[in-house]
């Protein structure tokens, strides 16, 4: 079954991909990430070396011709197929690194990688919203430990990237002024929740972090995708990305799992009318509230969707420094 289904309820769709229960679970001894060797067993990727690759997910939620749904429509219930895409990107072919291992030139191809991807799935009528992202670590889920993330180009504004939106538009309304400009400005003038800036990016550990390490990043000056970014924004990126992976690994002195996500312009028929809403920022969502303590969404944040956060964000952001700087 892959389709998806509508909750009156809190205006979401909800998708099913039962096939997924049978994707590849943590394999022991061989890795589809990994080069094909001569002689040796096929992988998912038939090169014997390779620098960065992207190609369709064998388990995807969304694909571009979906199977008809199982279940009728109704009124109240709507069903749709699940159509859309999902791309896996694999950063490297040496399987003992990750993503803060990368060296700078590596980084700065995934942007661009990222930025293309987002240009040709946006291109596609059945995709309303790009979003690369990565799960790192068996705490967030990962089941392949090779270094790699995924783009799913969704058939709607996903939930939490429409809610932005609406906030956005609500601020513009009030103020005249892009909503995360002014927040980027706010936090650049009193620098006590910043982590690193440069190159005419930021990163950040926000006011209202759900996460009690989570960071964003963002451009100072308002771009609201990937492919808007030029040469210098686009190498700007790929070092506050490097630095901020970077610094998560030096702050308790092992490899943090996290969850890292772009945000972006949306690529429906409304794209010009989000514009001026949308302002390009990269969420870090570790699940670490101290090196041998999880985060776990419980009671108020399952169930009520308020998060309680248990690390003020400024001794966040202090201890981040901290850490990037070797302290």
């Amino acid at each position: 079954m892959t389709e998806r289904r509508y909750d009156p309820t809190t205006d979401e769709w909800v998708t099913f991909a039962t096939h997924r229960q049978n994707r590849t679970y943590k394999p022991a001894e061989f890795c589809p990430l990994c080069p094909t060797l001569p002689g040796a067993e096929p992988t998912e990727i038939p090169y014997p070396s390779f620098e960065v690759v992207t190609f369709d997910n064998l388990f995807p939620s969304f694909s571009p011709h979906p199977p008809e749904p199982e279940v009728g429509t109704s009124e109240l219930y709507p069903v749709a197929v699940a159509a859309g895409r999902c791309e896996v990107v694999v950063y490297s072919d040496d399987h003992s690194v990750t993503f803060a291992d990368l060296l700078d030139d590596r980084v700065r191809m995934l942007v661009d990688v990222w930025a293309d991807r987002t240009e040709v799935l946006g291109e596609e009528p059945t995709v309303a919203y790009v979003m690369p992202f990565e799960n790192k670590g068996e705490t967030v889920g990962t089941t392949l430990s090779h270094p790699h993330g995924q783009i799913y180009g969704y058939p709607e504004i996903p939930p939490r990237a429409r809610r932005e939106l609406q906030a956005a538009h609500s601020h513009r309304d009030r103020t005249g002024r892009c909503v995360h400009c002014d927040v980027v400005g706010f936090e650049l003038r009193e620098r006590r929740r910043v982590v690193a800036a440069d190159r005419g990016w930021v990163a950040w550990v926000p006011f209202w972090a759900r996460f009690p390490y989570e960071v964003h990043i963002a451009p100072v000056r308002h771009r609201s995708s990937l492919p808007e970014l030029d040469d210098d924004e686009r190498e700007g990126l790929a070092v506050m990305l490097a630095t901020v992976a970077r610094t998560y690994d030096r702050l308790w002195g092992f490899s943090l799992p996290y969850v890292m996500a772009f945000h972006q312009l949306p690529t429906d028929g409304d794209a010009d009318d989000w514009r001026p809403l949308s302002h390009l920022h990269v969420e870090f969502a570790p699940p670490n509230r101290a090196p041998d303590r999880l985060k776990y969404l419980a009671g108020s944040e399952l169930a009520g969707g308020a998060f309680v956060t248990d690390v003020a964000p400024e001794r966040a952001a202090s201890e981040l420094r901290a850490a990037r700087s070797g302290r």
